[in-house]
């Protein structure tokens, strides 16, 4: 396993969660999840997993027919007799329930979006290969999106959260006990992410090979596995010599000897730690702002379209298939650039 990358590796245990997922579905689940598996990834079949358990689990609940069946027992010829009202049913569910742990579960639009979503691509898959008659999920509307305001570091707020990470005079005292150890890596790990836009998950997928200095770049494996070059700054390069030199010094544990960013156990940094080192340093600059590593991102993009004025560049650093997903994320911005183009054209001369 050691001689896997970390991709790989990862790809591995999400197949093998998915795996067990499957087993808990009714057993005609698993031609789906074979039928979409050349064009889909590993994490988005565990979420289609978890969105159809929470649809079964619905069924079990609420259809007087299949109620009280095992989940096992639940046919295709059960979901052929389903008509829109169930589906309509379903999404009223999905705003408040409750889960096996018998936990309070609320979804908003974009979380009844989602499941809705998986559930016309499972209908789809079976409708379409003539196995269902009846096909109601495709009937459903999806409810109306309000757009999120993107919420985003200033830049007088990236200044402070990297001189807070350089100097932690804000930490507290147990934070500061840490702080020594881990200042380099924070900082480097910080720049990275606000230098080039990279998502948590290729960021600590990285491994030190995947640096470039020769060129300024780095190789990161983006979603869905392709593997791209993205560049960095002066910034980013001083952040990292800095840290490397550090990391020159540590023995990584078994199996994590070729990863970039270690945590205090010597092992490859998680996600979730990611998660949490961005949130102690982003509440001290800024706690009106729920700041995560996707807000990093946001900060990124958001600067990049500010200094290029190119939507499609964006995009393109960003690793977004469709334009129209980074215009939709940046929309305010082209507004505000449409707004000051008002004054721009002279009618008569004064």
């Amino acid at each position: 396993m050691s001689t896997l990358s970390y991709h790989q590796q990862r790809d591995i245990e999400n197949v093998k969660h998915l795996r067990e997922l499957i087993r808990e579905l009714p057993p005609f689940c698993a031609d789906f999840f074979r039928g979409i598996e050349p064009r889909t990834s590993s994490r988005t079949r565990i979420a289609y997993a978890y969105d159809l358990k929470v649809f079964f689990d619905f069924l079990l609940k609420e259809n007087p027919v299949i109620a009280k069946m095992d989940m096992k027992d639940i046919s295709l010829a059960h979901l052929d007799n389903l008509k829109l009202v169930d589906m309509e049913e379903y999404m009223e569910y999905l705003k408040y329930r409750f889960n096996d742990k018998n936990q309070e579960v609320t979804n908003k639009e974009r979380g009844i979006m989602r499941k809705i979503s998986s559930l016309k691509s499972f209908y789809n898959y079976y409708y379409r290969n003539e196995r269902l008659v009846n096909n109601p999920a495709a009937l459903v509307q999806l409810p109306k999106l309000h757009e999120k305001e993107i919420i985003r570091l200033d830049v007088d707020e990236v200044a402070l959260l990297l001189d807070e990470v350089e100097n932690g005079d804000a930490l507290t005292e147990k934070q500061k006990s840490y702080h020594d150890k881990t200042k380099l890596r924070d900082l480097a790990l910080l720049t990275l992410m606000l230098g080039t836009g990279i998502r948590v998950s290729e960021c600590v997928g990285l491994d030190i090979d995947d640096i470039d200095f020769k060129n300024g770049g780095i190789r990161i494996h983006r979603k869905g596995g392709k593997e791209v070059t993205v560049y960095f700054g002066s910034e980013v390069e001083d952040a990292l010599n800095d840290y490397l030199e550090e990391r020159k010094m540590i023995i990584a544990e078994e199996g994590h000897e070729s990863a970039l960013f270690l945590s205090l156990q010597r092992k490859r940094l998680a996600v979730r730690s990611v998660e949490n080192l961005v949130k102690k340093y982003a509440r001290i600059v800024t706690p009106l702002k729920k700041i995560t590593p996707h807000k990093l991102r946001s900060t990124y993009g958001t600067n990049l379209y500010k200094e290029t004025n190119d939507i499609y560049l964006v995009a393109d650093v960003l690793g977004h298939a469709d334009v129209n997903t980074t215009k939709k994320h940046y929309a305010a911005l082209e507004d505000e650039r449409r707004r000051s183009a008002r004054n721009k054209v002279r009618l008569r001369e004064d």
